[in-house]
C-alpha cells in the first residue's frame, strides 16, 4: 500500500511539472516597444521641425530592422510625383494588429518627420490616411502611440 501511495505522489508531482511547463510561454518576453520607444536612438530621430505631408501610391510593404537589437518593423515604399520614399510605420507587432491595413497600390497621405536613414531620405510616419481610414502612429512630438500607456 505504501508503494502505491509513493507511486501516486510521484505521478502527481511529475504531472504538475508537465502541466506547468505546458502552460508557460517559454521564449516569450514582454515586448515593450522592442527599442521603438521615444527615448531610444531610433526614436530620437523623429524631429517635429521636419514634419511634412506627402501623398502617393504604396509600391511595397516590407519588414525591416532599423538598428541592431530592435524587433522588426514595417515600412512602405511610397511613390509620389517627385520621388519614391521609404516610410517607417512602426514595430511589426503593433502595425500587424491594427484595423487599417496598408497594401501595395493603396493611395495614401503620410504625415511624418523626414530623416536621413542609412544615407537615404526616409519618413518616420506619425499618421497615414487611406481613404477615410486613419492610422495614428505618433503624436505631434513623435511619441509613439504603442508606448502611450507608459507616459507619465
Amino acid at each position: 500500500m505504501r508503494k502505491i501511495g509513493t507511486l501516486v505522489a510521484m505521478i502527481s508531482i511529475i504531472g504538475l511539472f508537465v502541466a506547468t511547463e505546458s502552460f508557460a510561454q517559454r521564449g516569450m518576453r514582454w515586448r515593450g516597444s522592442g527599442a521603438w520607444g521615444p527615448g531610444t536612438q531610433y526614436g530620437k530621430m523623429y524631429d517635429p521641425k521636419t514634419v511634412e505631408t506627402i501623398s502617393g501610391e504604396v509600391v511595397s510593404v516590407e519588414q525591416f530592422t532599423p538598428k541592431t537589437g530592435m524587433c522588426y518593423g514595417v515600412h512602405v515604399m511610397v511613390k509620389t510625383d517627385k520621388e519614391t520614399v521609404s516610410v517607417h510605420l512602426g514595430p511589426g507587432w503593433y502595425i500587424e494588429n491594427q484595423d487599417v491595413k496598408i497594401e501595395p497600390k493603396d493611395r495614401v497621405d503620410v504625415r511624418g518627420s523626414r530623416i536621413d536613414f542609412a544615407g537615404k531620405q526616409a519618413i518616420i510616419a506619425s499618421e497615414v490616411k487611406k481613404g477615410d481610414q486613419v492610422l495614428r502612429l505618433r503624436d505631434e512630438n513623435g511619441f509613439p502611440v504603442w508606448s502611450g500607456w507608459r507616459r507619465l
